[in-house]
């Protein structure tokens, strides 16, 4: 049973900067890859990034490009999001997802999800 918890999620002034965790378990995830999504309110969920855990080859929404970084720690087996230049637009919940079916920026692309952690960037 594959689970993701995430963690890092906070308050921060806009300009500021937050790094995301999901811890991962249950499985061997070399064949993964993993991803980041969000929710802000009264929107759909959207893609952020994802990164191939073997290799880490990493993949960006536009929005977020040049200031969100996806990793992952191979000895942890974590994902982080760590996220710079923080806009008031990237307040939502950020969700940590999981799947086996190759590099997808769509929701129904991943087969595993995290809890959700909250983001509040003020402006």
């Amino acid at each position: 049973q594959v689970q993701l918890v995430e963690s890092g999620g906070g308050l921060v002034q806009a300009g500021g900067s937050l790094r995301l965790s999901c811890a991962a378990s249950g499985r061997t995830f070399s064949s993964y890859v993993m991803g980041w999504f969000r929710q802000a309110p009264g929107k759909e969920r959207e893609f952020v990034a994802a990164i191939r855990w073997s290799g880490g080859r990493t993949y960006y929404a536009d929005s977020v490009k040049g200031r969100f970084t996806i990793s992952r720690d191979n000895a942890k087996n974590t994902v982080y999001l760590q996220m710079n230049s923080l806009k008031p637009e990237d307040t939502a919940v950020y969700y940590c997802a999981a799947t086996t079916r190759g590099v997808s920026s769509a929701l129904n692309g991943y087969d595993y999800w995290g809890q959700g952690t909250q983001v509040t960037v003020s402006s």
